[in-house]
């Protein structure tokens, strides 16, 4: 796990890159396909972001003050300290998920949509997934690493048996998701990164682990949102 160390700092989780990392997302901060060496977790409670309050501006301090300004930035209501972590390899290839897991805001693909921020006093949990590939990647395969760890992402949840807030439907994830991908900078070694191929797997399952024991753990403490007949 040298190549990538994660750690709680406070109320911040942070996975730093030994070396520069090209990373796509659609995260708060830095969103987009950018090169940075740290993807970092900010925990808000109830009323962080009450209106006016911009999430963008207010994370953006906190990690300016954290001495990450540069970082690719998460924001989440999930406790930072039950982050789920999975590693697996395929020879030389190394690919490491980090997870954090909160249903409170589950939502199905295709409910209705709501845009009324929730009331203070309501936390809206949120899964923030980073999936961090050990060898350079095209761009293709980037973009294809990221639709294989939402099907994962999705994949979990499904699994798990959440319901989603707004339909009751079997929920495939929550309204505020961010999957985030990594590879480090350089020459592409690798071109494809879908089902067929060992990134594709190792994408896959490592996504599907960590949100599934996030998941799980989850629903340990809100039984209540398990869908009716589901059991334990």
């Amino acid at each position: 796990m040298g190549e990538m160390s994660v750690r709680l700092d406070d109320r911040l989780l942070r996975a730093v890159f030994a070396r520069p990392h090209r990373v796509l997302s659609h995260a708060v901060l830095r969103p987009g396909l950018v090169v940075a060496d740290e993807v970092v977790w900010c925990q808000v409670r109830d009323d962080d972001l009450a209106p006016p309050v911009d999430p963008g501006r207010l994370l953006a301090a906190r990690l300016a003050a954290a001495g990450s300004p540069a970082a690719v930035g998460l924001l989440t209501s999930a406790e930072l300290a039950g982050f789920t972590d999975d590693e697996r390899a395929a020879g030389r290839l190394v690919v490491r998920t980090v997870a954090t897991v909160g249903l409170n805001n589950a939502r199905r693909a295709g409910d209705p949509w709501d845009v009324a921020p929730p009331a203070v006093g309501t936390i809206v949990g949120t899964i923030n997934v980073l999936v961090r590939a050990s060898l350079p990647l095209t761009d293709a395969a980037l973009i294809e690493m990221l639709a294989v760890a939402a099907e994962a992402r999705a994949m979990a949840v499904l699994d798990a048996g959440v319901a989603s807030r707004r339909s009751g439907l079997p929920a495939t994830g929550t309204g505020t998701d961010c999957t985030v991908v990594a590879a480090p900078c350089g020459d592409p070694i690798a071109e494809y990164a879908g089902k067929h191929t060992a990134l594709g797997h190792l994408v896959g399952a490592t996504v599907a682990a960590a949100v599934g024991r996030g998941a799980a753990v989850w629903l340990e403490r809100h039984p209540s949102r398990r869908l009716a007949g589901r059991s334990v």
